[in-house]
């Protein structure tokens, strides 16, 4: 009994090690990039502070931006901001795409600002565009407050949301570039001049696979950390809020759900499928699936259900490569991808009828009556 007893416990301590402690952070989720979908969670939509993890969207939105290289003279106001600073003073010169790295890299609250006045004029105005962003994106527990993550009464979100966010910013190849760089040399200043900004997401140099993307402290908020990571074509977003040990957390985190998953190839779910064609040479054409993948866990795949949606009929000529429809992937009813269903080949349009002698004569006296 003895040996059974111990048995148990060290599997179980050797379970502890391997799985994060979720309450080691007061909110966290782990994401797949490629989708959103929700791989573990732990009080994902619990409304906390997210410090300085905002200027994940103050630093998308100046991105977004045209003229990201046009040199301007920053708002003296705007810089007078506390907290972490790029460096910036009265008269300094920077452009958008500079002050990005200021916020991603050494977290300035002065870049923050600075970005949100270039951008619509004011600090209140660009909180408001913050804030129609963050609904359009989904995130339905959020409200921002200021550019730079600096603690208010109406300044929140939840890890989920900051996933949606991480996850919307790093399609954009900016953004990628940036927020995955250690460090970089910038020039700005009056007159401009070349200095260095470190990045302070340590997991960049101690991870295997890191990208991103964004740290965060303030007393109130506790650590705050958006990590992104890939591996062997699996790409995975962890956010923690309120988390005492966020590097090891999130380094235990990857190094789990990594091993346990696969980037699996869904497009041969879909099996044979055609479409009608009007007035072509023939009377269907076969669809194929655009390549997609998923990251999945072992037994996962045998689950998954394809649901297929298709146009009635298509109109000739179709060209190849068409998309004339969509196929849908859910597992556990939970929609994990999509891809389109495309043309395989082209269908020219049917030529019309050959007329006889006699036909085109009378045509011809039917046109001349008329």
């Amino acid at each position: 009994m003895k040996r059974v007893v111990c048995l148990l416990l060290a599997v179980l301590t050797v379970f502890a090690m391997s799985t994060p402690c979720f309450a080691s952070a007061e909110g966290a989720v782990l994401i797949d990039a490629e989708n959103g979908r929700v791989l573990f969670e732990h009080n994902s939509s619990k409304q906390l502070p997210m410090a300085s993890t905002t200027k994940i969207m103050t630093a998308l939105l100046a991105l977004e931006e045209t003229n990201l290289d046009e040199m301007f003279t920053v708002d003296s106001k705007a810089i007078m901001v506390e907290g972490s600073s790029m460096g910036l003073i009265k008269g300094d010169k920077v452009s958008l795409r500079v002050l990005a790295f200021g916020m991603l890299l050494a977290s300035g609250n002065d870049a923050a600002n600075a970005a949100a006045v270039r951008v619509s004029g004011s600090v209140p105005d660009f909180v408001e565009l913050m804030n129609k962003r963050a609904k359009e994106i989904g995130m339905e527990n959020t409200s921002f407050e200021t550019p730079s993550g600096l603690d208010g009464e109406n300044h929140y979100s939840t890890a989920y949301d900051m996933a949606l966010l991480a996850r919307e910013a790093l399609k954009s190849p900016a953004f990628a570039e940036i927020c995955g760089s250690s460090s970089v040399q910038l020039e700005y200043g009056n007159p401009p001049y070349l200095r260095w900004l470190s990045n302070h997401n340590r997991l960049l140099k101690t991870l295997d696979g890191a990208t991103g993307v964004k740290t965060g402290f303030t007393k109130k908020s506790g650590r705050c950390l958006v990590s992104s990571a890939e591996r062997d074509g699996v790409s995975l977003i962890c956010v923690t809020l309120n988390c005492p040990d966020d590097w090891s957390y999130h380094t235990a985190v990857y190094n789990e759900y990594f091993a346990a998953l696969e980037a699996v190839p869904l497009e041969t779910l879909v099996n044979a499928v055609t479409v009608p064609v009007s007035g072509g040479v023939a009377n269907a054409v076969s669809l194929a699936a655009n390549p997609v993948k998923a990251a999945l866990k072992s037994g996962e795949y045998e689950n998954i259900k394809v649901v297929l949606s298709t146009e009635p009929f298509l109109f000739a000529p179709v060209e190849k490569g068409a998309v004339a429809g969509h196929a849908y992937f859910y597992l556990d009813n939970v929609l994990i991808s999509e891809t389109a269903l495309v043309t395989k080949n082209p269908v020219a349009e049917k030529a019309p009828p050959k007329r006889s002698f006699w036909q085109k004569i009378k045509d011809f006296f039917e046109t001349k009556e008329k």
